[in-house]
């Protein structure tokens, strides 16, 4: 199994809706009514991301630094 850790990016909209995404992973963005409901959607996003790209044989860029415990999305894929 392979686990892979990424930093996710979390910010408030104008409406109150958070939008989240993973900056090394393109198109891994999604929303939701609260941080937590978010955060939970970038979860599931970031393992389909993963899962797709690995089954294509594309390579995941991981990001660097430290990251704070709540913005953090782990993914493990059974390889």
């Amino acid at each position: 199994m392979a686990t892979y850790v990424f930093r996710g990016e979390l910010f408030e909209e104008e409406d109150g809706r958070w939008g989240a995404l993973i900056g090394c992973l393109p198109g891994c963005a999604t929303w939701g009514y609260s941080r937590e409901e978010a955060v939970d959607a970038l979860q599931e996003a970031a393992e389909l991301v993963v899962d797709d790209r690995l089954a294509h044989g594309e390579s995941i860029e991981l990001m660097g630094g430290a990251a704070e415990s709540d913005d953090v999305v782990t993914v493990s894929i059974k390889v």
